[in-house]
């Protein structure tokens, strides 16, 4: 094994399910596709309401263009 620091096999900047990275307001894109969750708007395909932070969103949520996993999305930064 190497001396590199683990990034828990996430990508950096990765959601990862690590609510505490993210803020209500924080925008996080799908690694896949980059379809970009913006809480302001929220999510007609799932039918959540605008203002819906994403760490709110329910465990079963995925990407409403090609239906990649909550925790694959990759953060934002501001």
């Amino acid at each position: 094994m190497s001396g590199a620091p683990s990034t828990d096999h996430f990508f950096a900047g990765s959601y990862g399910g690590d609510a505490s990275k993210l803020s209500d307001h924080t925008r996080l894109e799908c690694k896949i596709c980059w379809h970009v969750y913006e809480p302001a708007e929220g999510c007609t395909y799932w039918q959540i309401p605008a203002g819906t932070p994403f760490a709110a969103l329910p465990d079963h949520w995925t990407c409403p263009e090609c239906d990649g996993a909550k925790g694959d999305f990759m953060v934002i930064p501001d």
